[in-house]
């Protein structure tokens, strides 16, 4: 209860300070979260790492979420921690598809992977990032594989070709919908393992 009253006072205390670049801020969960202008994001980072009674020094995350059915569509979440005093924080920016949020990588030098990351899962733009190109697909990667709507098979396969000496691409050609299980994944068949164990014990 104690550290819900004070986090209830650190999310009036930053959004008296920050004023209208705060669009909303909440307590959930033992978290204190703040909704911040999308704009606004490089100072608002600046100010929770710069400021004597806060010292956010550390940005231990940035990650994009995607609300299919939601307008804006995407968040971006940044994730920041104060050794100082204990605290962590966590500041979401509502994103339309296509519209760049400002590079946090002047504030926080460690942004930059995890921007490139955003970009590359999500396709979320990040202006004035010095080297925004995917990080974890491939150079000729189509599409971003976190988005709700991408296809969980993908839309290229990779594979070995023997004949050619190389690594070819090649269009997806077996559905989800019609794939034969083996049963030999552990992740395939846990309804009969399951199903079995209850008889079991009963």
């Amino acid at each position: 209860m104690d550290n819900s009253k004070n986090l209830q006072d650190l999310g009036q205390l930053i959004a008296t300070e920050i004023g209208t670049d705060v669009l909303g801020w909440s307590v959930i969960h033992n978290e204190l979260m703040m909704n911040v202008e999308r704009l606004s994001i490089p100072r608002v980072l600046a100010y929770l790492r710069d400021s004597e009674s806060l010292q956010f020094s550390q940005l231990m995350d940035v990650c994009g979420v995607d609300y299919l059915e939601r307008t804006p569509r995407f968040e971006v979440v940044y994730n920041l921690l104060s050794l100082v005093h204990n605290k962590r924080i966590r500041i979401k920016v509502e994103v339309e598809e296509g519209m760049p949020v400002p590079s946090a990588c002047a504030v926080y030098s460690s942004a930059n992977w995890w921007e490139r990351e955003a970009f590359d899962l999500y396709g979320i733009p990040f202006d004035d990032h010095p080297d925004l190109r995917r990080i974890l697909t491939d150079y000729g990667f189509e599409g971003h594989p976190l988005r709700k709507d991408f296809p969980l098979t993908g839309y290229v396969e990779v594979r070995y070709d023997q004949e050619k000496q190389q690594v070819v691409y090649e269009p997806v050609k077996l559905p989800q919908a019609f794939r034969t299980f083996d049963f030999e994944s552990p992740w395939e068949g846990m309804d009969v393992a399951v199903q079995a164990m209850q008889k079991r014990k009963s």
